[in-house]
């Protein structure tokens, strides 16, 4: 896998510019399929900020090669948190607040993204080790269900590292 740094990350239209310009902000994106990882240079003057990042990005690649089974019971922690607020981080967050009552039993593109998003959340907040965030707004009992899941995943050495 490549990781590089570039300057003043932005998403535009599907894709991932550098520099001064249109698009929204973001820490970094991952390209699955070129195994291959940008991250904004800011982050190299924010260490414990490079971590979280980089660990929710290394967790596209894992979600990408989780079975079927680990993947739907994921699913299911999720499900049955619908209707509560909060996330342990803003991709998850945002993809949250924009589902409708449709999208998580049609499983629509809109759920499943939601639900890689917020598994590479929960996995940076999971292994960062830091207890405190502004983008950690999941309710605490919610937040032990997902370590609890996480733990179990390690100890059935299910996680494809």
């Amino acid at each position: 896998m490549r990781i590089h740094f570039e300057p003043q990350l932005r998403a535009s239209r599907g894709k991932l510019l550098s520099g001064h310009g249109a698009g929204t902000a973001v820490h970094a994106g991952s390209f699955l399929r070129e195994r291959r990882m940008v991250l904004d240079s800011d982050l190299l003057n924010h260490a414990p900020e490079l971590l979280r990042i980089l660990t929710h990005e290394l967790f596209h690649f894992v979600w990408r090669k989780l079975d079927n089974g680990t993947r739907l019971r994921w699913d299911a922690l999720v499900r049955a948190e619908l209707g509560s607020p909060g996330e342990l981080g803003w991709s998850a967050e945002w993809r949250k607040a924009a589902l409708t009552p449709a999208d998580s039993r049609k499983r629509t593109r809109r759920w499943r993204e939601y639900l890689c998003e917020s598994f590479c959340d929960s996995a940076a907040w999971y292994f960062s080790g830091a207890a405190k965030h502004p983008e950690y707004t999941l309710p605490a009992k919610l937040r032990r269900l997902r370590r609890q899941w996480f733990t179990r995943l390690l100890a059935e050495r299910k996680l494809p590292l």
